[in-house]
C-alpha cells in the first residue's frame, strides 16, 4: 500500500529551495534584459526589480497563510483544490506538471549550459551549449531520482554558494562604482538606446522568470517535516531576501561598468563586469559560482519537476493514476511520476531551442518558455485569492481581505504588463496552452481501474 512520501527535509532545506529555486539563473540572465529594456535608465530598471518583488511577496505571503491551514500533496494544488474546487485542482496540477515544471526545468538547464559555454567562450546556442543542456537536464533527474536526500543537501549547499557572487558584487561592485564615478554616472545617464512599448512593463515581465521559482518549494509539502509551521516561515523569510539581494546586485552591477558596456555584452555581460572588479582571475572564478548557482536551481526545479504526476496520482486523478502514484521502496520517490517529468522536460528544451535560439521552427507559434507559463500561473492564482476572501473564515482581516486583494492587485499587474509589452506571441501561446489543457481533461479519468 503507498504509505505516503516521507517527511525527510526541514526549514532549512525549505529556505534554501526557496531562495535557491529564485536565485541562480534570472538574476544573471536578465538583468542585461532589464537594462536593454529600459534603454539603459538605471532608476527604471531598478524600479522594475521592485515591481516584480513585491508581486512575488505579496502572492507567497498568502500562500504562506494557505500553509498554516492545508497540507497534503503538492501545496500550490491543495490550495487550489481547497479554495476553488476539485475540477480547479486538476486544471492546475496538470498545467504545473505539463506546462509549468518542465518548460522552466528545461530553460534553466539551457541557461546553465549557457553560462558554462560563457565561461569557456563557445556559443551559447551551438550544438556545444545544447549537449551540455542535455547533460545538465538528465544528471539532475537522476540525483532526483536517485538520492532525494543528497538532492536536498546539494540544493542547501548551492544556496550558500550562489550567494557569494551576489553578495560580493552587490558590496564591491557598489564601492567600486562610487570611488571611480561609474555608479553615480550611471545613475544620472540618460536613455542611451531606443525603447519599444512599455519600457517599465517590458522589464517587470523580463524580473517576473528572475523571481519566479518559490511556487516549486510548495511541491515538497508532504515531504515537509511540520510543514504548517516551517513552509510559511520559508516562503516569508525567503521571498523578502531574494529582493533584497537582487535589487543591491543589480546596484552593484551598476557600479562595475556602463550601462552601455552592460548592454553590448549581451549574455557576457555579467562576466566583464566580474572580471572588471574581481580582476581576469577572480571574475572566472566567481562566475563558476554563477555556473554552480545556476545549477543549484536546476536542481530545485528538478525536484518539483518529479513530482508533477505524482500530485494528480495521488488524488487518484489524471491518467493511470495507479502507474504514476507508485513509490520507489528504497528510494521513496515516485519513479513513473520523475520519469514523465524528465520526458516532458526534454519535450520543452526542444521547443526552447526551435522557437528561442536558431531559425524559427515552429513559425507563428513561437514565444519564450521562460516568461509566458510564469505570466498564465499568476493568472491562476487570481481565483484561489479571490476565494480566500470568501472562504478564510477564522483569519484575521489583514490575512482575509487585504492580502488576497493585494495578490489580486499584483497578479493582474503581471498579466497586464505581458499583454502590454508581448502583444500577439500571447494569441499563439493561449492556443498551445488551450490545446494542451483540453488533453489534460480528456485523460483526466483515462486508465483508471475500476474498483469492486
Amino acid at each position: 500500500m503507498n504509505q505516503g512520501l516521507e517527511k525527510r527535509y526541514g526549514l532549512l532545506t525549505a529556505i534554501a529551495m526557496v531562495v535557491g529555486i529564485v536565485i541562480g539563473s534570472g538574476v544573471f540572465f536578465k538583468a542585461e534584459k532589464v537594462l536593454v529594456a529600459t534603454g539603459g535608465n538605471l532608476p527604471q530598471g531598478i524600479l522594475a526589480w521592485f515591481l516584480g518583488g513585491l508581486v512575488m511577496v505579496a502572492c507567497a505571503y498568502n500562500f504562506a497563510v494557505m500553509a498554516t491551514r492545508y497540507e497534503k500533496v503538492s501545496g500550490i494544488v491543495d490550495y487550489a483544490e481547497m479554495m476553488v474546487g476539485s475540477k480547479y485542482g486538476y486544471f492546475f496540477a496538470w498545467f504545473m506538471a505539463t506546462i509549468y515544471f518542465p518548460a522552466m526545468t528545461s530553460v534553466v538547464a539551457w541557461v546553465s549550459a549557457r553560462y558554462f559555454c560563457v565561461l569557456l567562450g563557445w556559443d551559447i546556442a551551438g550544438p556545444q551549449a545544447m549537449t551540455l543542456a542535455s547533460l545538465f537536464l538528465v544528471g539532475s533527474y537522476v540525483l532526483n531520482a536517485i538520492s532525494p536526500k543528497l538532492a536536498g543537501k546539494l540544493q542547501v549547499t548551492t544556496t550558500v554558494i550562489k550567494i557569494i557572487p551576489l553578495a560580493l558584487m552587490a558590496v564591491v561592485g557598489t564601492i567600486f562604482g562610487l570611488k571611480n564615478g561609474i555608479l553615480i554616472e550611471n545613475f544620472n545617464g540618460a536613455v542611451i538606446a531606443d525603447v519599444q512599448g512599455n519600457p517599465l512593463f517590458t522589464a517587470v515581465v523580463g524580473t517576473a522568470f528572475a523571481y519566479e521559482g518559490w511556487i516549486c518549494a510548495t511541491s515538497i509539502n508532504a515531504e515537509l517535516k511540520d510543514a504548517k509551521r516551517n513552509l510559511p516561515l520559508a516562503l516569508v523569510i525567503g521571498t523578502v531576501f531574494v529582493v533584497c539581494i537582487y535589487m543591491l546586485y543589480y546596484v552593484g552591477l551598476a557600479g562595475a561598468v556602463e550601462n552601455s558596456v552592460m548592454m553590448e555584452g549581451g549574455e557576457a555581460g555579467a562576466k566583464i563586469a566580474f572580471s572588471t572588479v574581481f580582476t581576469q582571475a577572480g571574475g572566472a572564478l566567481l562566475f563558476v559560482f554563477v555556473v554552480i548557482s545556476c545549477l543549484g536551481t536546476l536542481n530545485g526545479l528538478m525536484l518539483a519537476c518529479t513530482r508533477g504526476f505524482y500530485a494528480m496520482a495521488a488524488r487518484n486523478e489524471g491518467p493511470k493514476p495507479h502507474i504514476f502514484n507508485g513509490l520507489d521502496k528504497v528510494t521513496n520517490m515516485p519513479t513513473n511520476s520523475s520519469a514523465m517529468g524528465v520526458l516532458l522536460a526534454a519535450i520543452w528544451l526542444t521547443y526552447f531551442y526551435g522557437a528561442n535560439l536558431t531559425e524559427p521552427w515552429f513559425g507563428a507559434f513561437c514565444f519564450d518558455s521562460s516568461e509566458l507559463p510564469i505570466i498564465t500561473i499568476y493568472a491562476m492564482y487570481i481565483p484561489i485569492f479571490l476565494m480566500q476572501l470568501k472562504r478564510g473564515t477564522g483569519l484575521g482581516v489583514f490575512n482575509r481581505y487585504i492580502a488576497p486583494l493585494l495578490g489580486v492587485v499584483a497578479s493582474g499587474f503581471m498579466v497586464i504588463a505581458a499583454i502590454v509589452s508581448l502583444g500577439k506571441a500571447i494569441v499563439y501561446y493561449l492556443i498551445v496552452f488551450a490545446v494542451i489543457m483540453c488533453i489534460g481533461f480528456a485523460l483526466k479519468n483515462y486508465g483508471h481501474e475500476k474498483t469492486e
